[in-house]
């Protein structure tokens, strides 16, 4: 499709303001910026991006066919493989893949300053994240939607996906129960929170029911019954929070909590895709970009000024949020907001069965993860247009700066962050908490940003509490939906690892095999999230440093096995599309596993911090009743400097195999054969 003189003026104009934004971000050096520059400079950026670039993917790299049948109408059992409105699927890959990472990395990694975080966010997901996300899932459509492990046995040898599989597995364990404490640490307590957030699961049922037997195919008219509805839940939540005797029937407990969120899971991954996956995630991208927009509506309303400088002090490594430099965990902290290997489960596990046609590889593998970097931009806002010196206090744990706010405001106000007890209680006084002090997680100061936004454009200081709380159920929400198609997900791989002992398990048409892996996965991050709950040293708690390095590798793997494909599709002079992504990604990431494992510094290194507290026992610093709990610290550190060895070792064995088969492909000594699914022409109407 050829572009008009008029596009044409339009698309440099575009490029030029893009241009212009990018350059002030990069070069404002000692005065404040506006937001509203990050904003135009996405914008921008991320519309070029879609426009040219993926276009170039899908059209001349991966040659996109809308003749040949996908999986959802070759495979059709009306369970996993079902043949979907494309909004809909939209609606349910971007809510997938967009859990805590593009909200919480971008508010942690502000310490370093807003300008290292939003430009890898910007370039890494136009050229990293949404390359991989698009041709995983070209390639998982094309395979009758096999998972990454699978593809990875399949495409590049047995032991490469062997390895896969296990390391993807042990990763989406990781990445579920993580996300399962987060959720949990949200609406505990919280009879706002929970109804609203209970209330999407008969709204997405109501909504599933209506596009499969009222009104098939009206997608449009389902997400607007669905909006308005959970609209209402919205503001039914806070006349029942308000309510002495309604409230109490709506608040749990965290082990409550764990309960029902192990039962949702189950529940998720073995009904229909059709009753409450796909019409959850519609629902859920409605309020989720319905918000993101209005916040950038905010920003170009209130403009508010970039408070945070665009490097601070903490480059050097000494960060009081986490310890590191920029270079690597800058890049391991966003994840999500740039490139995330769990997105690669996403595009391998429910997306491609539910795609009607190939071309809409294009708007939902590539567009939806240039929404999820957009949102990671909007949380990059939310967090430095706060005061640094309210930033850090939020952020800032107790063990760093003190338990007491005298002692945390003398040490935040030392690093050059002027703050006074004042500032924090008058904040914390109008979005109705207690404290904001210690905060810690991302998910506070990203509540209070959004609130002073919102509030800046409507209504003022005066309902900064509502639109605070709102914020926490928008996170909370955001968060809630990675859970059950990251459990689905893993009961695909968990039966593609069964289904090469007993062959029953592997077959997605076989309920008892969905059943019983259903049931299997759902024990496995369930037994890491009990434990998490009752015990704030183990379980989950005890691997949640690992949480962005694990991610990153499972892109390693995702991009090892694209790189692989696009060689045997004989495009090796487009295979840099994705090596260059796979060499950052494995730089970036090893670096950061040996720092975690090996660094000297306590801050730092699993080890090293182990030896510090083993150090303090011996010498008795340490008082006899804490003695234990800092024993357990320190089987937590070792137990994480093995998990994060492990799956670097992994990840290594899957390098050299798909070094080697590159090698033996380039020099003619291995035949190559692509294990596409025969072709079969559609059907279905465009």
């Amino acid at each position: 499709m050829k572009t008009s003189p008029i596009g044409k003026l339009v698309w440099f104009v575009v490029a030029a303001v893009g241009a212009i934004a990018l350059g002030v971000i990069a070069t404002a050096r000692g005065e404040s910026i506006n937001a509203v520059w990050l904003v135009v400079a996405a914008a921008c950026v991320f519309a070029i991006g879609y426009r040219f670039y993926s276009r170039f993917l899908a059209y001349r790299v991966l040659k996109l066919d809308d003749s040949r049948a996908t999986p959802a109408e070759r495979l059709e059992d009306g369970r996993d493989f079902v043949p979907t409105n494309k909004w809909v699927v939209f609606g349910h890959h971007f809510s997938a893949i967009a859990g805590p990472g593009p909200l919480v990395g971008p508010i942690l990694a502000a310490q370093f300053g807003y300008l290292p975080g939003t430009l890898w966010i910007v370039i890494g997901g136009v050229l990293a994240g949404a390359v991989q996300d698009f041709v995983v899932l070209f390639c998982s459509v094309r395979r009758d939607g096999k998972s990454i492990g699978q593809m990875a046995k399949e495409e590049i040898s047995g032991i490469a996906g062997f390895t896969a599989l296990i390391g993807v597995l042990s990763i989406i364990t990781i990445i579920i129960a993580v996300v399962g404490l987060v959720v949990v640490n949200a609406l505990k307590g919280s009879p706002w929170g929970f109804f609203t957030i209970a209330m999407t699961i008969p709204i997405a049922l109501l909504m599933g029911i209506y596009m499969r037997f009222l009104r098939p195919g009206r997608a449009t008219e389902a997400s607007i019954f669905g909006f308005v509805l959970v609209m209402a839940a919205v503001l039914g939540g806070r006349y029942i929070s308000e309510s002495p005797s309604l409230a109490p029937h709506f608040t749990y407990s965290a082990i409550g909590l764990a309960w029902m969120l192990v039962i949702y899971g189950f529940i998720a991954s073995v009904t229909p895709v059709w009753l409450i996956l796909a019409p959850r995630g519609a629902l859920s991208t409605f309020v989720k970009l319905g918000t993101i927009l209005a916040l950038a509506i905010g920003i170009l309303a209130v403009r508010p000024t970039m408070l945070m400088p665009a490097f601070t002090r903490f480059v050097d490594g000494t960060g009081p949020i986490f310890a590191g430099k920029i270079f690597p965990f800058c890049f391991i902290t966003i994840a999500c907001g740039a490139l995330s290997g769990f997105h690669s489960l996403i595009s391998s596990g429910t997306t491609p069965k539910m795609l009607s046609k190939e071309s809409q590889a294009r708007m939902i593998g590539y567009g939806s993860m240039l929404m999820e970097s957009f949102v990671a931009v909007m949380a990059m806002v939310a967090a430095c247009v706060l005061k640094p010196g309210v930033y850090f206090g939020i952020n800032s744990p107790s063990g760093v700066v003190g338990a007491l706010p005298q002692q945390a405001v003398a040490t935040i106000s030392n690093w050059g962050f002027p703050v006074t007890t004042q500032d924090m209680a008058s904040l914390a006084a109008k979005v109705g908490e207690v404290t904001l002090f210690n905060r810690t997680g991302g998910a506070p100061s990203l509540a209070v940003g959004m609130a002073q936004i919102f509030a800046g454009s409507l209504g003022g200081s005066a309902v900064m509490g509502i639109w605070y709380h709102f914020a926490i159920m928008f996170e909370a929400l955001f968060i809630l939906t990675i859970l059950d198609a990251g459990t689905r997900v893993g009961r695909f791989m968990l039966q593609d690892l069964l289904g090469h002992f007993w062959k029953p398990l592997g077959k997605t048409s076989w309920y008892p095999g969905i059943i019983a892996t259903s049931a299997l996965i759902v024990l496995a991050w369930g037994y890491f999230l009990f434990q998490g709950v009752l015990d704030p040293l183990g379980g989950i708690n005890s691997l949640w440093p690992l949480f962005g390095i694990s991610n990153q590798l499972l892109a390693a793997i995702a991009l090892c096995v694209c790189t692989t494909i696009l060689i045997k599709m004989e495009k090796s002079r487009y295979a840099l599309i994705t090596l260059a992504p796979l060499v950052w990604d494995v730089a970036a990431t090893m670096t950061a596993s040996f720092q975690k494992i090996w660094s000297p510094l306590p801050a730092l290194g699993f080890l090293a911090h182990a030896r510090y507290l083993a150090d303090q026992i011996a010498a008795g610093a340490i008082p006899a009743e804490q003695v234990m709990q800092t024993q357990r610290l320190i089987f937590n550190d070792r137990l994480d400097a093995m998990v994060t060895l492990v799956f670097a070792v992994l990840v290594v064995v899957i390098l050299i195999e798909s070094g080697r088969n590159w090698w033996l492909y380039a020099s003619g000594r291995k035949r190559v054969e692509l294990c596409e699914a025969p072709i079969e022409l559609s059907r279905l109407t465009a």
